[in-house]
């Protein structure tokens, strides 16, 4: 099986189902036609922009074909206009087939009595093996006596799960060794085996957005008119094992739509095991997702039942799991996490808050603030929204890196230095990240740097001093009301800012000019 020709249309019910994306539909057959070693050399494909159970002939459309080795769309008109240019397209392709150069056909929603005819009654003659969706149009090839050797239905598929089915059909049929392609990096070793797809770290940074948006709807239900939102605040707790285990569940198996419909349904039943035990169930679902699919394609299993059966039961068998036997484990883990912090805190908060901050900075530029720092913050914010060293975040490197870029755009030591540090400003404050933006000032001056540690430890003994609980990643002005203690953050704030900025002024303005 080496050449391979693509023909149909965007459809009907495929239209809902990954068909309106026409280029991304056919890149996704290209993939996996690549990984099987299969040549592409040949596409007629009409993308509408409608579906076609309600398409008319002046719904809008566009004829795809393969030009130079790439897809590119060539024509664009009303879809009668494109159904009768498509002919010519047609009797091209049954010519190739004739000839001897299409090993095998990819039929999506096709038209055998017209914009089809002349290629499908070619490969009927020459006995190619066809593989398809289109219940139809399928059923009608299939009746015509063409060598249909595997044909599905649309519905609960995607266009890499389709594509896939397609080509593992193919290639079973011709003896070709293929291993789906589950990731656009050829060379990644980790689609073969999800479990090297765990990453801790990755789950957790991108879980963040749902910390966020909790955090958010915690500092809006304190403004009295919106104190109904205390009840969105509880169901958003209740729901981050949901997130966490989607997160998990995608990225592990690659395997997009199927993998968060097992994610969500094993997050659901993993809530009692807080976020250890979504991630527990996510991780388990898209290596279950995984290993379920892949077995089902194996066996030949229609694509919409894989797509069904694997969805659903790896996430419920993983769900169950945690449910029954996993998620007490995991609760009590998480539990066991934020009494050490509160432990710690409790023995000194201030002194927990001042060694926070010292070390905040070298954590983050060694690397360990996302692996080790923000999975704490977000175990504390699990319960409550708000955690000690979130606001130490906030306020040891926020606010630092913020007064040390507000004082290059005054007191700047060389010029140009305050249009880089403005954006930085602006960022900082306005939605608290990006401390990355202080680096250049703090690796070209040991002054700035001793600063920017020196203020980030007295910012986090205010932080202890008043035992505030907060969080970054907010803008600053609203960071205070996601808080448990208002008022003591925005002093612990000021007193970091202040600090960072005086320093910086005093290392550009006075020693810079004594170096001078």
């Amino acid at each position: 099986m080496k050449n391979v020709a693509i023909i149909g249309s965007s459809g009907g019910n495929l239209f809902n189902h990954g068909g309106q994306d026409a280029e991304k539909l056919l890149q996704e057959l290209l993939v996996q036609c690549e990984a099987a070693h299969m040549q592409v050399n040949y596409v007629q494909f009409i993308g509408a922009d409608a579906s076609m159970d309600r398409a008319k002939q002046t719904t809008g459309a566009t004829l795809y074909a393969m030009v130079e080795g790439d897809i590119r769309p060539i024509e664009t008109g009303h879809l009668q206009q494109i159904n009768e240019a498509v002919a010519q397209w047609d009797a091209k392709l049954a010519d190739h087939i004739h000839s001897g150069d299409v090993d095998g056909l990819i039929v999506m929603s096709a038209d055998p009595k017209n914009a089809n005819r002349a290629a499908l009654r070619a490969a009927t003659d020459r006995q190619i093996p066809i593989v398809g969706t289109g219940g139809t149009a399928m059923a009608d090839i299939q009746a015509s006596g063409a060598n249909v050797i595997a044909s599905s239905g649309t519905t609960g598929t995607t266009n890499r799960t389709r594509a896939i089915s397609f080509v593992a059909a193919l290639a079973k049929h011709g003896g070709v060794k293929f291993r789906p392609q589950l990731s656009k990096d050829f060379n990644n070793k980790n689609q073969k085996n999800p479990l090297k797809n765990i990453n801790i770290k990755g789950i957790m940074m991108t879980s963040l957005p749902a910390f966020i948006a909790m955090a958010l709807i915690l500092a809006l239900s304190k403004v009295p008119v919106f104190s109904g939102l205390a009840a969105v605040f509880d169901i958003l707790i209740a729901a981050l094992p949901v997130v966490i285990a989607v997160v998990a569940a995608k990225q592990v198996s690659n395997l997009d739509e199927v993998s968060i419909v097992a994610g969500v349904i094993a997050g659901t039943l993993s809530i009692e095991g807080g976020i250890i035990g979504g991630m527990i169930g996510g991780i388990l679902a898209g290596i279950s997702v995984n290993v379920l699919f892949m077995q089902m394609i194996r066996w030949r299993f229609p694509m919409t039942t894989v797509n069904i059966f694997a969805g659903g039961l790896a996430g419920l068998a993983s769900g169950l799991i945690v449910f029954f036997v996993l998620g007490p484990i995991a609760l009590q883990a998480g539990e066991l996490v934020r009494s050490g912090i509160e432990g710690a805190i409790a023995f000194n908060p201030i002194l927990a808050g001042t060694l926070s901050g010292l070390l905040i900075w070298p954590a983050i530029l060694g690397g360990v603030y996302h692996a080790a720092i923000l999975p704490i913050v977000l175990f504390e914010m699990e319960r409550t929204g708000a955690s000690f060293l979130g606001a130490v975040d906030l306020v040891s490197l926020v606010m630092v890196a913020a007064g040390i870029n507000l004082a290059h755009v005054f007191f700047p030591k060389q010029r140009g230095q305050a249009a880089l540090a403005a954006p930085g400003v602006t960022i900082n404050l306005g939605f608290g990240t990006f401390v990355e933006s202080a680096y250049p000032f703090m690796f070209s001056s040991k002054v700035i740097f001793a600063g920017a540690i020196v203020s980030a430890g007295l910012g986090g003994m205010m932080v202890g001093l008043f035992d505030v609980r907060g969080t970054a990643y907010l803008p600053t002005f609203m960071a205070p009301f996601a808080s448990t203690d208002a008022f003591g953050l925005v002093v612990s704030m000021l007193v970091a800012f202040v600090c960072a900025f005086l320093v910086t002024v005093v290392a550009n303005r006075v020693l810079g000019r004594a170096a001078r």
